[in-house]
């Protein structure tokens, strides 16, 4: 689309301000997959695509193939290996196997596919994700929502375009009890929340310096890269270690951040912020690794209220007895939601006054499963919408919002800055090196449009 900035600032203002918040349907059926089989016919099952699967996408492949009214039918990935892992694994899950389709594109083009799961690297998130909604299928979409904040606003106009179900996959805002602490902080268990403390810490090692060799024969390079400016193959770059390099990732911000600072946002009621700070670099390590593995960003809002997220990348001690996690402090106690299913209430004595346990085993570390029972919540509530039109418990607006507040901490982080930010449309203000950093370069013939 040729928009100006002006007319696509408002446009992304009516599409938050008509969004559909929060909602507790979706919930998985309690029927066995028996007695569903017998009201549902494989002719009303959601058949599913999935582009990614060396890792993240893997498991949710298996996840998706597990529900009771879906069938998995493509497995998209440039790695032959892992492709042909996949389609073993879920082949044994639903007894047939999917088809291996190593372009996701030729896939978009079959009329049997209702939906694209997109677990690729993060540089391909939002294009493919476009893409999808271009082809008529609606899509869920790993965390981050995209690469860089134009990314996102380009998702929320093809979402609205082409009126399809865009659900990101930060599935915490469908586990039940998640829901219930942040039902309980909005009721005024601990007063007016103020500030939201959130953290992710862990024990990576170094990634080395990468020699430039030839690509193995079981990767289409030239398709990993896609949209992103061509650089030469290193071999210490596929698999997971683009996580760390800018071209291709956003860091630990986005990579871990992006859970926990949306359930801050979510809790503290807010959307854009007025002023974002950030500190810390590649402390641990001499390597290849660019992006930061030692940061603690700072997110102020009009409302009187804050956000920080500190990760710990290369150091795994616990932060409130948690790897991972978000800490409301509020006028009348603090309440506490870590990696699980799971939430705390204290009074300012520091008296533990309600506990809500988790009922899962949850490994917030784990690279590729940790929660797959409660993020099948998450895959029933996508199914639900598509089916009868039920609100996302994660639209691809609020994706948007809680994606974006990691990427203004990480563009802080690369200009050495504070910014200034609009609080209408998250917008960086008077700050062109800032600025030119809400975009980035593609390769040519790449570029997403809507």
């Amino acid at each position: 689309m040729n928009e100006t900035n002006d007319s696509r600032r408002t446009f992304i203002k009516k599409a938050v301000a008509s969004t559909t918040v929060f909602s507790l349907a979706g919930m998985l059926p309690s029927f066995s997959a028996k007695s569903y089989g017998k009201i549902v016919g494989a002719n009303d099952r959601i058949k599913v695509s999935v582009m990614g699967v060396n890792s993240r996408g893997n498991a949710l492949a298996g996840n998706f193939a597990k529900q009771d009214n879906c069938e998995v039918i493509h497995i998209c990935d440039v790695d032959k290996r892992a492709a042909e892992k996949c389609i073993g694994s879920v082949g044994k899950i639903q007894d047939f196997s999917p088809k291996a389709v190593p372009d996701f594109r030729k896939s978009l083009e079959d009329k049997d596919v209702d939906v694209l799961v997109v677990a690729a690297p993060d540089h391909w998130h939002a294009p493919a994700a476009i893409m999808a909604c271009q082809a008529g299928k609606d899509v869920y979409l790993e965390k981050p929502a995209s690469h860089n904040p134009n990314e996102g606003e380009l998702l929320i106009e093809a979402a609205s375009k082409y009126r399809r179900v865009l659900q990101m996959g930060n599935q915490r805002r469908s586990w039940p009890n998640v829901i219930a602490g942040i039902a309980e902080l909005k009721s005024g268990a601990i007063g007016r929340p103020y500030y939201a403390k959130t953290w992710y810490t862990n024990n990576r090692g170094p990634i080395g310096v990468g020699k430039k060799t030839a690509v193995p024969d079981w990767l289409d390079f030239e398709l990993w890269q896609g949209p992103a400016p061509r650089e030469e193959f290193r071999d210490n770059l596929v698999h997971y270690n683009w996580h760390w390099f800018w071209n291709w990732g956003t860091g630990e911000a986005l990579n871990n951040g992006t859970h926990m600072v949306d359930i801050a946002r979510w809790g503290l009621g807010v959307e854009y912020p007025t002023r974002v700070t950030s500190a810390g670099g590649r402390y641990r390590y001499d390597d290849d690794w660019e992006t930061p593995d030692t940061q603690t960003i700072s997110l102020e809002f009009d409302n009187n209220s804050k956000i920080t997220w500190e990760g710990r990348s290369c150091n795994g001690h616990l932060i409130e007895g948690a790897s991972v996690g978000v800490m409301f402090y509020g006028e009348t106690g603090a309440l506490k939601i870590d990696g699980g299913n799971a939430y705390s209430i204290y009074d300012l004595k520091n008296n533990l006054v309600k506990e809500v346990k988790n009922d899962t085993v949850i490994d917030a570390r784990d690279l590729a499963n940790p929660a797959q029972n409660l993020d099948s919540l998450h895959i029933q509530n996508l199914f639900s919408s598509i089916r009868q039109g039920t609100p996302l418990n994660s639209d691809i607006v609020s994706g948007h919002m809680s994606t974006l507040l990691c990427q203004l901490g990480n563009i802080a982080q690369r200009t050495g800055e504070t910014l200034h930010v609009d609080p209408q449309n998250g917008h960086i203000l008077n700050n062109k090196p800032a600025q030119r950093l809400w975009k980035r370069a593609y390769q040519k013939g790449w570029e997403p449009k809507v």
